[in-house]
């Protein structure tokens, strides 16, 4: 699903935030990628997104040469990944309803589809009654519940998620890890990036740490 030989990524200035990274994330596997503050996280996840592009070495998503994507076809790359954002990144005007249902509008789903896919996702959320409400009514774990529902309306084999429980407690983040935890059982490939070091043992999965830039760290799942 994914690999990664050998990539770099150097911002303008010369900062190196990924240095020489090579990894292989098979489909319907799940990993955390961990490390401080600034160690590339992040910028892995964007790599993957096509949000930014190395700078060297050979990134594949889904056996697919992210060098040779154009930017026109960037949007269609996308529509095989869910991304989920620490800052839920929801429209403030629009119902819940409606920010689940974008990107099916936005892709030419049938409008006929579009109904029932978006009231699963938000079943699956446990939001189905608030599809009416805009996002400043809800809590930030129903925020994020949102996101996440919009990131899987499209049932993307690929989730992405940053930081997704950054802003939250103890309590909803184990919700959020649950979440995560089912697309996983159903098949669904799950890369997580995280600092939080109790969701991960919570997770009981692989983790990927990196550290200034640099993969220094692979573990398989626990047993």
């Amino acid at each position: 699903m994914i690999q990664f030989s050998h990539v770099f990524k150097r911002y303008p200035g010369g900062f190196d935030a990924l240095k020489d990274v090579s990894l292989e994330l098979a489909r319907g596997e799940m990993a955390f990628v961990t490390g401080h503050s600034g160690a590339g996280k992040s910028t892995l996840l964007r790599l993957i997104a096509l949000i930014e592009r190395p700078t060297r070495g050979q990134a594949l998503v889904n056996s697919r040469n992210l060098a040779r994507v154009p930017r026109r076809r960037i949007p269609h790359f996308r529509r095989e990944l869910g991304i989920v954002f620490q800052d839920y990144r929801l429209l403030s005007d629009r119902t819940v309803y409606d920010n689940v249902a974008l990107p099916l509008i936005v892709t030419g789903t049938d409008r006929r589809e579009i109904p029932r896919r978006v009231r699963a996702a938000l079943d699956k959320a446990g939001l189905l009654e608030k599809e009416r409400m805009y996002p400043v009514t809800l809590s930030g774990g129903e925020q994020q519940r949102v996101g996440i529902a919009r990131a899987v309306v499209h049932r993307p084999p690929l989730l992405l998620a940053d930081e997704p429980t950054g802003n939250l407690d103890a309590q909803l983040s184990d919700e959020i890890l649950e979440l995560f935890l089912d697309f996983h059982r159903h098949g669904t490939t799950v890369l997580i990036a995280t600092h939080d070091q109790r969701l991960i043992e919570r997770a009981r999965a692989r983790v990927l740490h990196l550290k200034h830039g640099e993969l220094v760290r692979d573990t398989g799942a626990s047993a």
